[in-house]
């Protein structure tokens, strides 16, 4: 057995991996509508991760937690817990972006807001993760061997 097939039995090895690609989507969304389309902060990273969700469900459901859960069902919980860590997480991470600021007063408003997305997108990570594994997609089968 290779490293990366011992590695991708893990559920949240799997969930990294397609929270990468969800982030990589959510922040180029994120950033084009912050940058490039004048959004705010709150406009911005709204639409970028509705973006990112959409991919989210469907990878993890059918790759990361290999759910049988019905999708009228664990599609309304996804909803409900990303809703949650998204606020959670982007106000937590813009309070925490603007409390460092008089740390470094030379920094933009633009600054603190590409720090407060990016602290923002790790704090959801963690926390959604935990969200979609024990809410969303409980009833899962495991067709990846051993689920550590």
């Amino acid at each position: 057995m290779t490293v990366r097939h011992a590695l991708f039995r893990r559920p949240f090895v799997r969930f990294l991996f397609v929270g990468g690609l969800n982030t990589l989507i959510g922040l180029g969304v994120s950033y084009g509508l912050l940058h490039l389309a004048s959004f705010s902060y709150w406009g911005a990273t709204f639409a970028g991760n509705a973006f990112g969700a959409v991919n989210s469900y469907m990878l993890n459901r059918k790759f990361t937690f290999a759910s049988q859960a019905s999708v009228s069902r664990s599609f309304i919980k996804f909803v409900i817990v990303i809703t949650i860590c998204y606020f959670f997480a982007f106000d937590s991470g813009l309070w925490l972006a603007r409390v460092a600021v008089p740390a470094f007063p030379h920094l933009s408003e633009a600054v603190v807001n590409d720090i407060a997305v990016v602290t923002s997108t790790v704090i959801y990570t963690l926390i959604n993760y935990f969200g979609q594994k024990l809410v969303v997609f409980r009833e899962t089968r495991k067709p990846h061997e051993s689920e550590a």
